[in-house]
């Protein structure tokens, strides 16, 4: 059956949900800029959660790990429009428009825009492609995203850095980072790229600092907090496993009881 929740067109998400409904990417790999038409987007990351309502338009920049609920509307639905600003288009906006060299971007990941009509009008002039989805084809879409970017840096010039700072992840505190992180599921390669490191050198540094395999010290970490929050906190195992990072309840039922010798749910 036709998934009609979600309809992307090239660079382009369309969402549109009834019912609470977790977000499945947890790794945002490009600058993506949103708005939310109905409902409200709650989005987790380790600076805290953050409570997006109907209206807000807002950017996050690449490389950024977030878990994102859609809530709909009492007796509504949640609605939401993302443009995603690849590396490859940027680059080629930046070229063909001179723009001076970005500065290293050292601010905040997730930025919320003022209001602004010209902005809340572009995105209401995509709805009807998305009705009509036959009618954006590439060269349109790549016409709509030129306007999004030049619709930002009208808004506020000091975007530039945010959009065009094409530089990767640096090196960074290995231990630090996936205390804080180890929580979201994303493949290892992803902590390797997030950490400025290749996989191999992730690898080696990783067994260095925690003494064991990042899999293995994933699950195990993974599953410590889950016996703390059913233990201590009073949680449900079907409302905790997603929260530590895995995928489906059963699979965490089965490794939390060989791990721990009773079932979560036994607790």
């Amino acid at each position: 059956m036709e998934d009609k929740s979600h309809i992307q067109l090239n660079n382009m998400l369309y969402s549109c949900v009834d019912e609470k409904q977790r977000g499945n990417e947890q790794f945002v790999p490009e600058h993506a800029l949103g708005y939310i038409i109905s409902g409200e987007a709650h989005l987790q990351t380790n600076h805290g959660l953050m409570v997006l309502k109907a209206g807000t338009i807002g950017l996050i920049r690449r490389n950024q790990l977030v878990k994102s609920v859609k809530v709909p509307s009492p007796g509504g639905e949640f609605k939401s429009i993302n443009i995603f600003l690849d590396q490859d288009f940027l680059r080629r906006y930046s070229a063909e428009n001179k723009l001076p060299k970005a500065e290293k971007y050292t601010g905040d990941p997730m930025r919320l825009l003022p209001d602004d009509p010209f902005i809340e009008g572009y995105f209401n002039s995509l709805i009807p492609y998305f009705d009509q989805a036959r009618l954006l084809q590439s060269t349109m879409a790549e016409l709509k995203t030129r306007e999004a970017v030049e619709l930002i840096l009208k808004l506020d010039p000091d975007f530039h850095d945010f959009l065009f700072d094409f530089s990767e992840p640096y090196k960074i505190d290995l231990e630090a980072y996936m205390n804080q992180n180890y929580m979201y599921n994303v493949p290892v390669i992803q902590f390797a790229k997030l950490t400025g490191r290749s996989l191999a050198s992730f690898k080696r540094d990783f067994e260095k600092v925690f003494q064991a395999p990042p899999g293995q010290w994933l699950q195990q970490k993974r599953l410590s907090e889950a016996y703390y929050l059913i233990r201590e906190k009073g949680r449900k195992p079907s409302d905790v496993y997603l929260d530590v990072g895995f995928e489906n309840l059963s699979h965490f039922s089965y490794t939390f009881k060989k791990s721990f010798g009773v079932a979560p749910s036994m607790l």
